[in-house]
């Protein structure tokens, strides 16, 4: 048997021993980007730094994941510092990342792409939320550089289209250390002082020289102004995350300028078809009220005035004449009833009614007598009661019993001695 086999595990740790002790591993720069990324319950970064060409599995732990300025996705373009082993129990060698930075403008697209999804779901850049610019105002505002082509250009173009404009300036930083949030100063700044319109923008430039329109803050403070924003940033093929969320987005500051003001001599045309159009509208007007006033002096009513009183005058022969016809139907009606009364029954009749009352009132007198009680006792009955109560069975009777004997012409007590049936 050949005594020169190892172990895997030996073969590892050999391995693993080379790759350790090797100084051209202890401390390599590497770039790529992140795929498969894993953030472990306990801190620790798991993922893949892959290129073109390969790939290498990387940790970071959570002593130093704690330096990593950013917030790593699949995706994110990295530049690391690690050094290189080999984890013995699967045998893949990988780098331990001491340090992790962006790499430049394609993670800058990618961190965009992201707020852009983010933002849009969250409902930042529906249509709904866009408020109009005002037509003709009277202020605008404008927050950018105080130096440089956009201001002049905004400013410029604004005084040849509408000069009766008042243009406010609210310097701000718009790129580097700070610009996103005196960016979003100055709009809350702008937003308390009554303007029409606030434009909010700077002239061209790389993604990194416009990122600070790309910055959450800065969207979120477009979207909750109250004053329209035109947002103008860069050049026509630059679109940053403030041009998705402002009112209305200009390709150029130039172009911000000419949608927040109208053009004079637009204008002025504008107002010369009103006047001509109020002109026409009032000779008009004029014209139909000439008309109606020529209808009303050539009336029947104002050549014939009497005819109106004579028209009442009929009407109110006819109403007297109905009054009269009602008052004498009404009383001739009035005097047949009466004459009905004099010549009815009752009236010729008297004493007729006096006898049927007198027969009735007598036959109900018999019939009362012969229901009469005091009669049956005339012919010699009696009513026993006891306690008051009428006896009639021999068996609410009993011996020593107290009792009353009503006859025709009085009554008698008397104690019963004996009961017997009969």
């Amino acid at each position: 048997m050949n005594n020169n086999y190892i172990t895997v595990g030996a073969l590892t740790r050999y391995i693993k021993y080379k790759i350790d002790n090797d100084v051209n591993l202890q401390e390599v720069y590497i770039k790529g980007e992140i795929s498969n990324f894993k953030k472990h319950s306990r801190g620790h970064f798991y993922f893949t730094i892959k290129d073109e060409e390969s790939r290498i599995s990387a940790i970071m732990f959570a002593s130093q994941t704690t330096k990593v300025a950013f917030e790593p996705v699949d995706g994110t373009k990295v530049l690391v510092k690690g050094r290189i082993s080999v984890f013995e129990q699967t045998g893949n060698y990988q780098i331990y990342v001491s340090e992790m930075m962006e790499d430049g403008v394609g993670n800058l697209y990618a961190l965009y792409e992201k707020l852009k999804q983010d933002l849009k779901k969250e409902g930042l850049f529906d249509v709904e939320h866009k408020k109009k610019i005002p037509t003709v105002p009277s202020k605008v505002g404008v927050v950018t550089a105080p130096t440089g082509a956009a201001i002049r250009d905004i400013i410029s173009t604004i005084n040849r289209r509408f000069p009766l404009c008042e243009v406010i300036l609210f310097p701000s930083l718009v790129q580097g250390n700070g610009a996103k949030e005196d960016i979003v100063k100055n709009i809350k700044l702008a937003d308390t002082y009554g303007l029409d319109t606030l434009i909010v923008g700077r002239g061209g430039g790389s993604i990194e020289d416009l990122w600070a329109f790309n910055e959450e803050i800065v969207a979120r403070a477009i979207y909750e102004c109250n004053t329209p924003v035109i947002s103008a940033v860069g050049h026509e093929v630059d679109f940053t995350i403030a041009d998705f969320v402002a009112d209305v987005r200009a390709a150029t500051p130039t172009g911000a300028a000419e949608l927040a003001v109208p053009d004079k001599s637009e204008l002025k045309k504008l107002i010369k078809q009103l006047e001509l159009r109020s002109s026409k509208n009032i000779n008009n007007l004029i014209n139909y009220n000439k008309t109606i006033l020529d209808k009303i002096k050539t009336s029947y009513i104002l050549k014939n005035p009497m005819s109106i009183y004579e028209i009442k005058e009929q009407k109110l022969s006819n109403t007297i004449e109905k009054l009269n016809s009602y008052i004498v139907n009404y009383l001739d009606n009035k005097k047949v009833r009466l004459e009905n009364i004099k010549t009815s029954y009752v009236l010729t009749n008297p004493s007729k009614i006096y006898e049927n009352k007198e027969n009735k009132y007598n036959h109900l007198v018999e019939k009362l007598e012969v229901l009469n009680p005091l009669n049956t006792l005339k012919r010699g009955y009696s009513i026993t009661k006891l306690n008051n109560k009428v006896v009639t069975d021999i068996k609410q009777v009993k011996v020593d019993s107290d009792i009353n004997i009503s006859i025709k012409n009085g009554s008698i007590n008397a104690k019963v001695t004996s009961v017997g049936d009969e």
